[in-house]
């Protein structure tokens, strides 16, 4: 059983597909957190990374390790409609082996640290119990009306 299932993490987080890359939140606590994403041969990004060899892109692991972070983030905010969690930057990205279709990917989250307005956490991504990448992430929160675009 999760903790939270795909309409959970809808009404967390404001991605939507092609780019909502979390299936699945296990379980949840003030400082760990571990998602999952199914990678499958129908991801749009396969279609040319790379057509005879599909290979998961990296910056697409550290985005779903992201999300993951968001959830954590945001899971609890009373006013979270009014916010956005947003990666303001990554440190130490390291891809250690390919992830392709048919891998599940468990991506765990630490928070290091988290202030009102930023958050500094570590995640790894791993696939049959090996890990296959890691970095350290610090997210932003900031408030939608003050984005570009925002309504009035």
């Amino acid at each position: 059983m999760s903790f939270l299932d795909i309409q959970g993490i809808l009404d967390v987080l404001p991605h939507r597909y092609p780019f909502l890359l979390v299936d699945r939140i296990e379980s949840l606590t003030e400082t760990q957190i571990v998602g999952i994403k199914n990678v499958t041969v129908n991801e749009p990004c396969f279609t040319g990374h790379f057509p005879d060899n599909p290979v998961f892109p990296g910056v697409l692991i550290v985005e779903a390790l992201a999300q993951v972070a968001g959830v954590m983030v945001m899971h609890n905010m009373e006013d979270r409609k009014h916010k956005v969690v947003m990666l303001a930057k990554v440190e130490e990205a390291k891809f250690i082996r390919p992830v392709r279709p048919g891998d599940q990917m468990r991506l765990e989250i630490t928070m290091v640290h988290l202030r009102p307005t930023r958050a500094k956490m570590t995640g790894i991504a791993i696939v049959d119990g090996q890990k296959v990448a890691e970095a350290a992430l610090m997210c932003v929160l900031r408030d939608k009306r003050d984005q570009p675009g925002a309504e009035a």
